[in-house]
C-alpha cells in the first residue's frame, strides 16, 4: 500500500536537489517535500521503471542538472548567444565524480576521464575560438589596444615616420642582402 501510494505521487525536483537555489523567493514558494524512502530499495532487475528512475536514476541526475543550470548561469550562457561553456561535457564530469563507486578516489577533470580520452581519440573535437576563450576583460584590452594603435597610425607625423621608414628598407634592400649573405655562406 505504502509502495503504491509513494508511486502515483507526482516527481518533486527539489526533494533531490543539493544545490543551493539562487533565489529565496522560489525556496519560499516551493517547499521541499519530504522524501519517504522505502524500507528497502526496490530490486533493480525486476522493478518497474518509474521505479527504477525514481530510485536510481533521479536522485543522481537532478543534483546534477541543478549544479548544471548554477554553472551554466554563472557561465552567463543564459545572457548570451554562444559560450565556452559545455553543458555535456560538465554533466559527465560531473556524474563520473559523483558516482557512488568512486566515493574514496580523487576528482578527476573531464578530459582525464578514460572513456572521454578513448572517444576524443578518435572522434577529435575542433579548437574552440579564441573569441569564446577570452574573458570580458582580456578581449576589451586586445580591442583598445587595436583601437589606440589605429589612432596613432592615423597621426599625420607617425604617417611620415613610416613612409621614412619603407623608403629606408627599400633603398636598403634587406631581402637582396639576405640574399647575398647566404649565397656566400653557401659557397664556402
Amino acid at each position: 500500500v505504502f509502495l503504491e501510494a509513494r508511486i502515483s505521487q507526482p516527481l518533486r525536483v527539489e526533494q533531490f536537489c543539493l544545490a543551493p537555489a539562487a533565489d529565496t523567493v522560489v525556496q519560499q514558494l516551493l517547499p521541499v517535500a519530504e522524501a519517504a524512502p522505502f524500507p528497502e530499495p526496490p530490486d533493480p532487475k525486476t522493478c518497474s521503471p518509474r521505479e527504477y528512475l525514481e530510485y536510481y536514476i533521479f536522485p543522481v541526475l537532478l543534483p546534477g542538472l541543478a549544479e548544471l543550470l548554477h554553472r551554466a548561469k554563472k557561465e552567463k550562457c543564459f545572457e548570451r548567444k554562444r559560450t565556452k561553456f559545455i553543458a555535456c561535457d560538465f554533466l559527465t564530469e560531473w556524474l563520473y565524480n559523483k558516482n557512488p563507486k568512486r566515493e574514496d578516489e580523487s576528482f578527476t577533470e573531464f578530459f582525464s576521464i578514460p572513456f572521454v580520452n578513448d572517444w576524443l581519440k578518435d572522434h577529435p573535437r575542433p579548437p574552440i575560438p579564441l573569441s569564446l576563450l577570452l574573458s570580458e576583460e582580456e578581449a576589451s584590452i586586445i580591442i583598445q589596444s587595436f583601437w589606440r594603435g589605429y589612432r596613432v597610425r592615423c597621426k599625420s607625423e607617425i604617417q611620415e615616420l613610416r613612409q621614412w621608414q619603407k623608403k629606408l628598407r627599400d633603398d636598403k634592400n634587406i631581402f637582396k642582402s639576405v640574399r647575398e649573405f647566404w649565397s656566400k655562406q653557401e659557397a664556402k
